[in-house]
């Protein structure tokens, strides 16, 4: 049976290359759509999550390292990829439907805003 749903993986990575990574469960699917998304990213995978409104890293990255915010932070997380969603991740709180993420990220394309990242001044 054909999933009906799609996982959009991403993480933050500081500057010491310390990752704390995410899924999200997005309804429907589109052959085209990481194209569309890689498409719109900064530097090829980078993206401000405050700007389409996906839960962002920061904080949980500064809890699972035992650390505060550094100069090691930034404003940017990291696309990975989409990808089918499996019967484990039909677990996972759905976001949305894939294409309202797609149309977030086509709207932010080549017009990323760091200052909506509370780490933009660190």
């Amino acid at each position: 049976m054909e999933s009906k749903f799609t996982v959009f993986e991403y993480m933050y990575r500081d500057a010491g290359n310390f990752k704390t990574t995410r899924r999200l469960l997005l309804s429907g699917q589109d052959a085209e759509a990481e194209r569309a998304i890689r498409a719109c990213l900064e530097s090829s995978d980078q993206f401000v999550a405050e700007q389409i409104g996906v839960p962002a890293l920061c904080e949980e990255h500064w809890e699972s390292v035992g650390e505060d915010p550094s100069d090691l932070d930034h404003a940017y997380h990291e696309f990975i990829g989409l990808r089918p969603a499996t019967k484990a991740d039909m677990k996972l709180h759905e976001w949305g439907p894939l294409a309202v993420m797609v149309a977030k990220m086509q709207a932010a394309a080549r017009r990323w805003d760091v200052t909506l990242s509370p780490n933009c001044d660190l």
